[in-house]
This record gives C-alpha cells, sequence and structure tokens, in this order.
C-alpha cells in the first residue's frame, strides 16, 4: 500500500509499527458552528483511508477529536447567552448526525479537550523540565521555538519578516517571534481550569500531542502513531506545533506519516440556485441525498483542490445511478462472495494512495460489462453472482450503492407521501390477494398519480421516484 507522505511530499510503502495494525489520527472539529464541505470531504477521505486499510488487512485504530475548549465557542456562548457545555453539545451532535448521513463511520477514539486536559497539562510540564517551554510573568506557557532544531522541518516554511512581526506584536513576553502558546492565562470571569499554571486555557495545538499520547503512543516505539491526518491548512502552523511539542517532550516523534487532504470551493455562480452559496453541509443535506454529496466529494483525488458546483453534482450523481439500476436488476439474487478480479483491481488502484479516479473508472467498466452480458440471452448465473458480489465489495470499502435500490430512487418524495404510498400498496396487495383486480388497478393507477412507478417483485411491491 502506497501512501503519499505530506512532509517527504513522495509517495511511500505503508509499513506500520506494529505487523498488521495500523494507528491514525485525524484533527477534528471545533464545535462552535455547523460542519461546513471542507469538514465533509476531511472526513470522508479519512473515512475511506480506515476502509482501505481495513480492505489490506490491517486492524486499525482511528481516533478523531473534538475541540470543545476554544475562544469561538466562548464567544458564540456569550452571543447567544447560553452555557458552553449546551453549544458544544448542540455542534457535536449535529456533527455526528451529519457525518452519518454522509456514511462516514465513527472513530474508535474521539477524545474531547475537555476530557484530556490532565494529559495536557502533563505534556507542559514535561517541556518546561526540559526547558523547551516557560512561563511568563502573565502566568502564559510559550513552547520556545529556538530549542528546537528540527522547527520547521515538517512544512519546510520559512517565516519571512511580516509573519515575524505579526507573532511579535501576539505578545510582547515571547522570546522569539515565533514561539506558540502552551497554556493562555486568562483572568477574566470566562472559560477557565485550574492548572499546575495558574488559571487559564490550553493552547489549541496542544491538545492533539496530548491526545495521541494518552491514546495512541507505545513506550519505547519510534512514533506515536503511523499515520496523522487533517486538511492542508492544517500542516502550518497546527501539525508543525504538533509535531514539535511532541518532539520535544517524548522519546518519539509524533507520526511517521502525514496525509492532508485539499481544500473545497464553492463555484457561487452555479451554487446560488439550490444551496444560495452556503459552505454548510445541513444545507447541501436538505438539497441532495447524503450518498450522492459523498459519491461526488470523493470523486476526486483527496489531494486535489475541490471545486463543488452543481453541473458536476449532477454528472457525479449519473455514475451511482448506474451502480443502483445494476443493484436493482439483480435485485434480491444470491451471491458467491468469492473474491473477483475487479475486486483485486479495485483494491491495488485504492492502495495506490487512494486513486479513486482509476478506482471509479474501473467500476464504470464492470457495470457496462454487466449490463451489455446480461443484456444477451443466456441465464448468465455466474456473472449474476460475480456481479452482486463486486456491488458487495464496492459498498464495503467505498460506502456507495448501501440502500436498498428502490428506496435510493425515492429521494425527494416527503415522508407524508411515502406513508400515503406504503398505505396503498397494502391495499393493492390486498385486493391481488382477493383476486380484486378492478380494485387493485384502481390503487395501482392511484399510485401512479404520485409520480412513481412500481415494480412487483418476489420481495415485494417497490416504487421509486419517475
Amino acid at each position: 500500500m502506497l501512501i503519499f507522505d505530506s512532509v517527504q511530499k513522495k509517495k511511500r510503502e505503508f509499513t506500520p509499527l506494529e505487523e498488521g495494525k495500523a494507528s491514525l489520527y485525524v484533527c477534528g472539529p471545533t464545535v462552535y458552528d455547523d460542519a461546513h464541505l471542507g469538514h465533509a470531504k476531511s472526513a470522508l477521505v479519512f473515512d475511506l483511508l480506515v476502509r482501505v486499510l481495513k480492505a489490506n488487512g490491517y486492524d486499525v485504530t482511528y481516533a478523531r477529536n473534538i475541540t470543545d475548549i476554544d475562544d469561538k465557542i466562548i464567544k458564540k456562548a456569550i452571543e447567544q447567552n447560553k452555557d458552553i457545555k449546551e453549544i458544544t453539545e448542540f455542534y457535536t451532535e449535529a456533527f455526528h448526525k451529519e457525518m452519518e448521513a454522509i456514511g462516514v463511520e465513527r472513530p474508535d477514539i474521539e477524545p474531547k479537550a475537555t476530557e484530556s486536559l490532565e494529559a495536557m497539562y502533563e505534556l507542559v510540564q514535561k517541556l518546561i523540565d526540559s526547558k523547551h517551554a516557560y512561563k511568563t510573568d502573565d502566568g502564559d506557557v510559550y513552547f520556545d521555538t529556538s530549542s528546537d532544531n528540527k522547527y520547521l522541518s515538517l512544512s519546510h516554511r520559512v517565516q519571512d519578516e511580516e509573519d515575524k512581526v505579526q507573532r511579535v506584536e501576539s505578545s510582547s513576553e515571547k522570546k522569539n517571534s515565533a514561539d506558540f502558546a502552551l497554556w493562555k492565562s486568562v483572568k477574566d470571569n470566562t472559560l477557565t481550569f485550574d492548572s499546575p499554571f495558574g488559571a487559564g486555557r490550553p493552547g489549541w495545538h496542544l491538545e492533539c500531542s496530548a491526545m495521541i499520547e494518552k491514546h495512541l503512543a507505545k513506550p519505547h516505539a519510534k512514533f506515536a502513531v503511523d499515520i496523522h491526518g487533517g486538511g492542508a491548512d492544517l500542516l502550518f502552523p497546527h501539525h508543525e506545533n504538533e509535531a514539535a511539542q511532541t518532539r520535544c517532550a517524548t522519546e518519539h516523534a509524533l507520526a511517521n506519516y502525514w496525509m492532508h487532504n485539499g481544500f473545497v470551493n464553492i463555484d457561487g455562480e452555479k451554487m446560488s440556485k439550490s444551496l444560495g452559496n452556503s459552505f454548510f453541509l445541513k444545507d447541501a443535506l436538505k438539497v441532495y441525498d447524503g450518498e450522492v454529496l459523498r459519491f461526488y466529494l470523493l470523486s476526486t483525488h483527496y489531494r486535489s483542490n475541490f471545486n463543488f458546483n452543481e453541473e458536476d453534482l449532477a454528472a457525479s450523481k449519473k455514475r451511482l445511478d448506474k451502480i443502483y439500476r445494476l443493484k436493482k436488476r439483480l435485485f434480491g439474487l444470491a451471491t458467491n462472495n468469492e473474491k473477483t478480479k475487479f475486486q483485486e483491481k479495485l483494491l491495488s488502484a485504492l492502495s495506490d494512495d487512494m486513486n479513486v479516479s482509476l478506482g471509479l473508472a474501473l467500476i464504470d467498466e464492470m457495470i457496462t460489462h454487466a449490463n451489455e452480458t446480461l443484456d444477451t440471452a443466456g441465464k448468465h448465473k455466474e456473472l449474476k453472482k460475480e456481479t452482486i458480489s463486486n456491488l458487495y465489495y464496492i459498498e464495503e470499502i467505498l460506502g456507495f450503492s448501501v440502500k436498498n435500490p428502490y428506496e435510493y430512487f425515492q429521494y425527494g418524495v416527503d415522508e407524508q407521501t411515502k406513508e400515503k404510498i406504503a398505505e396503498l400498496i397494502i391495499q393493492r396487495d390486498e385486493a391481488k390477494k382477493a383476486k380484486d383486480f378492478e380494485a387493485s388497478d384502481k390503487l395501482r393507477d392511484e399510485i401512479l398519480h404520485y409520480g412513481v412507478s412500481i415494480m412487483d417483485t418476489t420481495q415485494g411491491t417497490f416504487w421509486e421516484k419517475i
């Protein structure tokens, strides 16, 4: 399996710290607002990575944090005259629901900043004791970047004068312009925690290093985790500072592989019709099925920047529709669950730094071949079993085509109408059993009046939106 390392800027063969196991940590949301399409893209990328690692036989431990201590959270709580916990719990629950809607599975470990304070205190104290951090007269604790000769080795960044000036202006008590806060002293009535360094709040970069040490790092290992991931915007300063903290406080580096996904941009002119240029995932889910969004957001390579627009989304949906059409064509048939050449090729493509474009091309090819063969004379029993097996594999490794195919094509019909159609189908089934074909035909026409088509199968009667 090959992974593109953002630090070494090349593909590297994945060699885990522990044979047969893989540890992954991804920076999660700061829960003060709704998740946007960028959050969705990142969550989907690493959901796919976990699936591909598992398909390659690895026992995966996946951690993604929840930042529930932040100045933005405090600001929103003050603005809305609400308790901070009320804000964080509301947006955490919303995040989970929206991730579920796009098929993102929960991580194995989801630590919160408020639950990790002791681990943070321990890390800061280690840095102070080893002279990599210092406390100011104001009660702040800063990481001393001059004490780390590998600082900026992650991002390969060279600080310019403007950056240095901005950092100097942020605090007159810093030793160096690049030094960053590990602990921030707070003397007002906002959220504070009683730490060994005084009342205050942790710096943003601190929590991830502390959580990784607490939940994932193993004694005497060369790296705390196999893979550390997040959006491209986190490489500097967030990941740079995380790496520095861990490197200087422990006997190991933070991660062996660093993975970063590209940005999501909105094509305003094309999106304005339905989303009003909203960047929030919740608004996209009002217009589009979650699985369609999943398919679309994963349809380009994870490292590429993504331009979200309706025209490409519609084209992407048509590709997903084709998978479901084939699934519907074979609905109810048994599979042999044996590995196929298609599955080997698909896994090979995704194992090459998650080459989704090649993976989707293989899927298109498989669908075309299956449909063309099924259109010819013959029962094609083996092809049908093989194809159903392939569709299950696509579902497992990519998270596509997970629904009943008939239900998938019902998207856009409101719940009240669905309930009414279900009632009419039951009445029609009863009329057919009673051999009241006149009533059955009338009920069928009433169902069709809702702009749907119906199909009677051995598994029951199904319908879809026309």
